[in-house]
């Protein structure tokens, strides 16, 4: 095995729409491991997580699936990180990437750089929870859990949204 992974698969949704003791499952700092079981159904929890909300659930549409995808490639290619793929969803963003850093300050930074351009380019001054509070960062340390990782972001989510696949165009920007 190497020294360090050859690369993350960061994954973070959006503020409000994954709640605890959601019917489809949740995870919390518990059971967060891959592989790892999500937590049953429980509405009394979904209902008290989403009692305590201090705003609405923010979705992505397609204007700010567009932001987020040109931010964090952006970002990447400011940084120097390697990405292998991206895929951006209404309520959550898949990401395989290397980089000479944790992934929890790629996540970071991906996270802060696509609010400032959010608030930007479509004037959302008056949102300020985008994100939850932290992510999924899984390691991996071969080819093979990074190919599945990959298909996994792009081809594992139903109809494709906005996503980079790994290719650049002839002026260097996304393809997707």
């Amino acid at each position: 095995m190497p020294d360090h992974p050859i690369a993350y698969f960061i994954t973070f949704t959006t503020y409000g729409v994954w709640l605890h003791g959601r019917a489809t499952g949740s995870v919390d700092h518990r059971n967060s491991d891959y592989g790892s079981e999500f937590i049953p159904a429980n509405p009394k929890w979904e209902l008290l997580d989403r009692t305590q909300m201090k705003e609405e659930p923010y979705l992505l549409d397609s204007a700010r699936r567009k932001v987020v995808l040109d931010t964090i490639c952006e970002v990447a290619k400011f940084r120097g990180w390697k990405l292998w793929a991206v895929q951006v969803r209404t309520n959550h963003v898949h990401i395989v990437v290397s980089g000479e850093a944790t992934p929890e300050k790629i996540m970071s930074d991906f996270k802060a750089y696509s609010s400032r351009r959010l608030k930007e380019r479509l004037g959302e001054i008056g949102i300020t929870k985008r994100w939850t509070q932290h992510g999924s960062t899984k390691y991996m340390w071969n080819e093979e859990s990074m190919r599945e990782c990959i298909d996994y972001a792009l081809n594992g989510q139903g109809t494709r949204m906005e996503h980079f696949d790994g290719s650049l165009d002839e002026r260097g920007n996304a393809g997707g």
